[in-house]
């Protein structure tokens, strides 16, 4: 595969589990084989930097925003940590910071709570807002939901509390809540949680603070944010926050070795096992703030702190049977279906084996004993065979050569290998899952999840996007489970899609190789849907950025009876299909030929914004400074990677307001 295909194809798997992650909270790959990928895609893109792309998953952070709720934005940002598997790169750690501090510092080492991020704020001791991580910068207002929390006191204790103060931490479902969850969802059919980090983020977006009452989540809180606070040390603020009420764990240590770290890493990786709630590696932090400030951050990660992530923990089970899943784009996933095994605290059923190659690798057989490991405790995989305990196994598991949904023939390139089913017209996960597309956030941000979306399929309701328009409430109001609220939710949801802009329509039809960004540059470059489903192959790649394979795909959806079938049913129902006269006299070509990175946080817009402006006025987004960039759009805490590059090049750096002025 060429560099740019495996880039792009990175991309996508990156951007679709982000999306499962954080906004479904429905993972289906462990925290270590993100990283791998995110890893991989990094690489790429620093070795082929005419790749670029400023949307791209390595340039940031996922959001588990929630439309359903009021967004705020945080005061100090909440960046990730960067993840280390190893001892080794511990160490490089430790050395990175003495190198960096060149004077005496301490470690914190405290446990890594495996939750959902929260921000809580206390003014005058009072709890007034909870929010949640979202995208790093701004993330959804869950006050109501964390009162019912016991563990997160309502009045912080004590005489020495700032009046303002932010307390960073996890809100965690105890094992034991899990289970029980499980088991009742089970009973009702209703899909079954990955694990309690899922359990506790999906049940934090609930809209009803009873049912997350009934849940019984719990909190840790592991770090102090404000201008007066109570010690320079780390350690000390959150022993002294333990003194106000608030839930902090004992198992924090300061080490001034590596050898003391380490200690504590090998004693947690099996005392973790005793705990009533979920873990999944050790954080490293510096202990002194003014040291902490005098290291800093990168643009997602600070130089302070790192996660280390313990190794992942094994069984051994039978496999009963291997079942087979089609995607929305065709492929298709083989899966092993396991006798039931206790693993990470939770019943394993299944397990992924990706693809024939890997199935070949493991020689599987029927009844074969496998060794099955959780790498970040979410989706557990099948690492090896145990031949020699192999007795009357059964049929050598081969990979099947029709698709299980519709039967047709499955195809499989020369270059991949991944099996797909062709039949992508009459193929019902495929169908289901380009519905599922199509009312994402980015598309056309229909309320509506893939469970509903199998009903009314299954129903003979809806057999593609283009039928939601077509849904009446009488349709909906009778359904298994449903209620008039429900039903009318969805009716106004599809309604207010309709006012959706055409870059987004177009995003959402999902073309092959027409993402987020692709779309709105056709948007702006043939301004409504006709002029793009009559454009060439030449006049396509005459956009910049349009690369054959983008064109061609493009010629080909429109060239398809079906295609321009759905299409028009779309059109019938007013769906935007071309941009807006705001969008159209707004379009300039003031930044035409100019290459901007832009870096840091803004008060007057938002990252996106100005990515759409430039776009708008005829200039390029890039991800990363070279020497074709034109200029820098810079805000605060600009990364010092991006900064010392742009010095380097002599590439000059403006800020939003000289930015704003030039597009006026």
């Amino acid at each position: 595969m060429m560099p740019k295909d495996r880039i792009e194809e990175l991309r996508r798997i990156l951007h679709e589990h982000n999306y499962n992650y954080y906004v479904l909270s429905q993972p289906v790959i462990t925290d270590f084989e993100f990283d791998q990928l995110l890893k991989e895609l990094s690489e790429l893109e620093v070795q082929f930097p005419e790749f670029s792309d400023p949307n791209s998953p390595t340039m940031r952070v996922g959001s588990d925003i929630n439309k359903n709720f009021k967004q705020a934005k945080h005061r100090y940002p909440m960046l990730s940590l960067q993840n280390t598997y190893s001892e080794g790169e511990v160490a490089d750690f430790f050395n990175r910071v003495k190198k960096g501090l060149n004077e005496e510092f301490e470690i914190v080492c405290e446990l890594k709570f495996d939750g959902t991020s929260i921000s809580l704020i206390y003014e005058n001791k009072q709890l007034v807002q909870a929010i949640t991580r979202g995208d790093g910068k701004q993330g959804d207002v869950v006050t109501d939901n964390v009162r019912t929390i016991r563990s997160v006191p309502l009045v912080l204790k004590g005489d020495n509390v700032p009046d303002y103060v932010e307390v960073r931490g996890e809100v965690l479902m105890p094992w034991n809540v899990f289970e029980e969850l499980n088991k009742e969802r089970e009973e009702q059919e209703d899909p079954l949680f990955a694990n309690p980090r899922n359990a506790a983020s999906g049940t934090l977006k609930l809209l009803d603070p009873k049912v997350v009452a009934s849940r019984k989540l719990d909190s840790s809180l592991y770090y102090l944010l404000g201008e007066n606070l109570p010690s320079d040390s780390h350690f000390e603020n959150m022993t002294i926050a333990r003194n106000w009420g608030l839930r902090v764990s004992n198992a924090m240590r300061k080490c001034k070795s590596i050898d003391e770290i380490i200690d504590f890493l090998k004693y947690w990786d099996k005392e973790r096992k005793n705990l009533p709630v979920a873990t999944d590696g050790v954080v490293l932090k510096v202990d002194s703030l003014l040291q902490q400030r005098n290291l800093g951050s990168t643009s997602k990660f600070p130089r302070w702190a790192i996660a280390y992530k313990f190794n992942a923990e094994q069984a051994v089970t039978r496999l009963e049977s291997v079942s087979y899943q089609v995607g929305r784009t065709g492929a298709v996933t083989p899966v092993a279906n396991l006798e039931p095994v206790l693993l990470s605290g939770t019943t394993v059923k299944r397990a992924s084996l990706y693809n024939e190659d890997a199935i070949l690798a493991l020689d599987l057989h029927i009844g074969d004993n496998v060794f099955v490991e959780k790498g970040g405790e979410i989706i557990p995989k099948i690492t090896a065979v145990d031949k020699e305990s192999r007795f009357m196994i059964g049929d050598k598991v081969t990979f099947i050569k029709r698709c299980p949904a519709c039967g047709t023939t499955l195809v499989r390139n020369e270059d991949e290998a991944i099996y797909y089913c062709p039949n992508s017209e009459e193929c019902p996960p495929q169908i289901k899952g380009r519905i599922e597309h199509f009312v994402t956030r980015k598309g056309m941000n229909i309320v509506v999840g893939p469970e509903t979306i199998n009903l009314l399929y299954d129903k003979g309701l809806i057999k593609d996007a283009a039928d939601l328009y077509t849904l009446q409430f009488e349709d909906l109001v009778h359904l298994d489970r449903w209620a008039e609220t429900s039903a009318k939710n969805l009716i106004e949801s599809i309604g207010n899609s309709k006012s959706v802009p055409f870059e987004r329509v177009l995003f959402a039809l999902g073309i092959r190789f027409v993402g987020e960004t692709v779309a709105q540059k056709l948007a702006l470059a043939f301004h409504d849907i006709d002029n793009l489903a009559n454009a060439s192959i030449e006049q396509l790649t005459s956009v910049e950025e349009i690369g054959e394979r983008i064109a061609q795909s493009v010629v080909e959806y429109f060239s398809n009876p079906k295609s321009l079938d759905f299409v028009n049913r779309l059109k019938l129902q007013n769906l935007q299909f071309s941009l807006s006269e705001d969008a159209m006299a707004l379009k300039t070509d003031k930044l035409k030929g100019v290459t901007i990175v832009i870096s840091g946080t803004f008060e007057l817009h938002s990252r996106d914004e100005y990515k759409a402006m430039i776009l708008q006025n005829g200039g390029k987004n890039s991800g990363s400074v070279s020497k074709s960039t034109d200029f820098i759009l810079a805000g605060d805490n600009m990364g010092p990677v991006k900064l010392e590059k742009a010095e380097k090049l002599g590439v000059k750096i403006i800020d939003e307001n000289k930015f704003l002025k030039m597009i006026e």
